[in-house]
């Protein structure tokens, strides 16, 4: 017979572990982080709203300063064997392929009142791990935002949104996506 641990439930104990190949075959919106799933929310009419100016404002930004990049919206994220993350917008350089498995150079997050534990913490600590080199968190219901860039020490936070992608720098007006 196991030994009962105290404070920690069954399902601590045995967690079940899934894979990219699981997740493939799950049907609604998953998110899957070191083989545990994650559900994903119905994003607000205004989350939605706030997504698709931005959306506009990056690609127009990079567009004319960043040939070769591209901005991707609510696109899945291959980190690896047991992990996919749909990012709200991700902007990569290069070629495109049938799915994303490169680290994109920016991540922004639009902040629910419901996803703050995953998007300031889990996907905080993943997108640092896997090498994202800029991090934004966007607040739509306070017209506020957080901007993270990767140092060799992990992210710091920026004031001022001069994104650097590499080989181009784009700017943000945050005055254009807040409704």
């Amino acid at each position: 017979m196991r030994k009962y641990i105290k404070g920690m439930g069954i399902a601590e104990r045995y967690p079940v572990r899934y894979s990219v190949e699981d997740y493939e075959k799950w049907e609604g919106d998953w998110e899957l982080v070191e083989g545990i799933p994650y559900a994903l929310g119905s994003p607000s009419p205004k989350h939605q709203a706030v997504g698709a100016r931005l959306v506009r404002e990056l690609s127009l930004e990079v567009e004319e300063k960043c040939p070769g990049c591209f901005v991707l919206y609510e696109t899945d994220w291959y980190v690896s064997s047991d992990t996919v993350v749909r990012p709200d917008i991700a902007v990569v350089c290069g070629k495109l392929e049938e799915r994303l498995r490169r680290t994109p150079l920016l991540i922004v997050e639009i902040v629910s009142p419901g996803s703050e534990r995953q998007d300031e913490g889990l996907k905080f600590e993943l997108y640092q791990r896997e090498g994202v080199r800029n991090y934004l968190l966007i607040y739509p219901e306070e017209r506020t935002y957080k901007y993270y860039v990767l140092t060799d020490k992990g992210y710091i936070r920026k004031e001022g949104l001069f994104i650097d992608l590499g080989k181009c720098t784009i700017t943000l007006n945050m005055d254009k996506i807040w409704i």
